[in-house]
């Protein structure tokens, strides 16, 4: 089981340069196996075309490594935080993708503009709070999980209908029920971002998409009411 959990978390992070979401080593992928009290995630600053299912490391449910071979990515202590606080989610990507991140580091939620946004995400990607001094001079990986789910919370948001963040001067956490689920969502991040950015450019007084508007689009493809795509038993 943990050996399929390491090829599916090898395959996303592969993705993650594949769709432009980073350069170098900036970003990460992780899974979680519940079932076994285990963390699979990205070895720390190994380049993606050195990475193989086997160099994928692995941790507890607190992000304490359990393995020999290679140490987990210096943000495992956030993907443990989100996971211990939110067990709807399966999967954590960590990126530094541009357009995502320069609202980031603008401190600026990203609104919804349109129904591309609403596809994916119901309502604006929230941008959550800086860190405290003593929050990043301390547990600064774990704080940041802290930070995450505090705004989550706050604002009263199912992390599966928002399943993207911005964290302040930083870059982008989202999440999925699997590993591709939750690359899917960090590119649909990116490119609405994008989107986004471009829409104030051409008009700085535009305004969110419709309530109504978005809310159609988001359930059509998403819950029980869900008639998007083809449908179980069809051909």
């Amino acid at each position: 089981m943990l050996e399929q959990l390491k090829q599916e978390v090898y395959e996303a992070n592969l993705l993650l340069p594949e769709y432009g979401l980073v350069i170098f080593t900036w970003g990460n992928v992780s899974a979680v196996s519940r079932k076994q009290g285990r963390i699979v995630i990205k070895p720390s600053g190994v380049e993606y075309e050195d990475l193989t299912p086997e160099k994928m490391a692995v941790t507890d449910l607190e992000g304490r490594k359990t393995e020999r071979g290679y140490e987990p990515s210096s943000d495992t202590l956030t993907h443990a935080v989100l996971y211990e606080r939110f067990p709807e989610i399966g999967a954590v990507v960590h990126t530094h993708s541009p357009w995502a991140t320069s609202w980031a580091q603008a401190g600026r939620d990203i609104p919804c503009y349109g129904t591309t946004h609403a596809d994916y995400i119901l309502g604006e990607i929230p941008c959550v709070r800086g860190l405290t001094r003593e929050e990043a001079e301390g547990e600064y990986e774990r704080n940041t999980g802290f930070v995450i789910a505090e705004e989550l919370e706050r604002r009263r948001l199912d992390p599966l209908r928002v399943p993207v963040v911005l964290c302040r001067n930083h870059g982008v956490f989202a999440w999925g029920r699997d590993a591709m689920e939750a690359v899917h969502n960090a590119a649909a991040a990116e490119e609405i971002a994008k989107m986004a950015a471009r829409t104030e450019q051409i008009s700085p007084f535009a305004e969110p998409a419709p309530e109504a508007l978005v809310n159609r689009h988001y359930f059509r493809k998403h819950g029980e009411g869900a008639y998007y795509g083809q449908q179980p038993g069809q051909k």
